[in-house]
């Protein structure tokens, strides 16, 4: 039987998560999110309006009694800027993707300033899950402070590179004590059934969904890839050789002797 995800002490029946970003419209939103069947979706503050639900709002397109809603630090530049617009939303919003990108070019994650906010954030009673480079060592240092996850990235936000990051990624995640969420780069669906068969406890996409010629069906076959991958990780896939290994008797037509 599949394994629940536990996140936060949530049960997370999907391992594919979404952000909401580059949709054409909310219509369009909707859709993946109901073709995708996540249960978790990350929305950037400038992006929603809160104080009224529009039918072109972000947060109207989803169905806030069946997914849950994580607020996105993108944008923030410094550790300051993260806490203030976490404070600004903490009335809607306790989940926290925290997201620290000074560089406007490849917009990598700052670990000093992601650590620094972190510490903040878990203090004042935030889940925080943070995007971070693929870097073992930050990743423990985030699990000290008490992070509810990380997120590491397969390649650049919005890349559709794959996961270019495979090696450091072995690593974190045979460490990881919290669950890891493989975030950016991942642009085919094979991207997210590699992460799942590496051991990720799940995905997060955007772009790849977002931008595709049909969102709805690109997010049901990201569904698709990933619920596969579990499959083939919970049936024990078999063991890696070097050498060949005969599927049939190498003997059978052997002479008598």
């Amino acid at each position: 039987m599949k394994k629940t995800l536990m996140l936060a002490g949530e049960k997370f029946n999907s391992r594919l998560f979404l952000g909401t970003g580059k949709f054409s419209s909310s219509a369009e939103l909707k859709a993946a999110i109901e073709n995708s069947g996540t249960e978790l979706v990350t929305v950037a503050m400038r992006r929603v309006r809160m104080d009224e639900q529009k039918q072109d709002d972000i947060l109207g397109a989803i169905d806030r009694s069946k997914v849950k809603v994580m607020l996105n630090t993108s944008g923030a530049r410094t550790a300051e800027d993260a806490v203030k617009i976490a404070r600004f939303g903490q009335e809607f919003f306790r989940w926290i993707k925290l997201e620290i990108h000074p560089d406007p070019i490849h917009l990598l994650p700052d670990p000093i300033e992601t650590l620094k906010a972190a510490e903040i954030l878990v203090k004042e009673g935030f889940i925080v899950l943070p995007y971070i480079n693929a870097d073992p060592v930050l990743a423990k240092r985030l699990e000290d402070v008490g992070v509810h996850a990380v997120m590491p990235l397969g390649a650049q936000i919005g890349s559709g590179q794959g996961i270019r990051t495979e090696a450091m990624l072995e690593i974190l995640i045979e460490n990881s004590n919290v669950p890891v969420v493989i975030d950016a780069g991942l642009g085919l669906p094979s991207h997210a059934a590699q992460a799942i068969e590496m051991g990720a406890d799940a995905v997060l996409v955007n772009t790849a969904i977002a931008t595709a010629g049909n969102p709805a069906l690109m997010a049901k076959a990201f569904a698709m890839a990933v619920a596969s991958a579990e499959l083939g990780v919970e049936a024990g896939p078999a063991p890696v050789s070097r050498n060949a290994s005969a599927s049939s008797p190498s003997d059978l037509f052997a002479s008598p002797i």
